[in-house]
């Protein structure tokens, strides 16, 4: 199961298994990340700080008639370590506009 993913707006990619985007952003600002849920767009607003890594993991979850996805921020030396088995994914195909 594949979903969007944008941050501030723009498409970061699809998601799939066994693959991680990376991403630049501006620091010292909220920044946006955005997924698809079954009904709504999911997102969650942090505030990163320039110079720092900062790690979200997308999670497909059960709905009503289909797979939605939620996000959620996990530290970064978890986030290291699980990115080391992945491989990263081709960004900016959102099958979404």
């Amino acid at each position: 199961m594949k979903k969007d993913i944008r941050v501030n707006g723009n498409c970061l990619g699809e998601s799939a298994p066994d693959v991680f985007f990376y991403t630049q952003v501006d620091g010292g600002k909220k920044n946006k990340i955005e997924t698809e849920s079954e009904f709504s767009p999911n997102f969650m607003e942090l505030f990163m700080d320039a110079g720092k890594n900062y790690f979200v993991r997308q999670f497909i979850k059960m709905g009503a008639f289909v797979g939605g996805a939620d996000l959620e921020q996990i530290p970064e030396e978890q986030g290291k370590a699980d990115i080391a088995k992945l491989g990263l994914a081709k960004s900016g195909t959102c099958a979404s506009k």
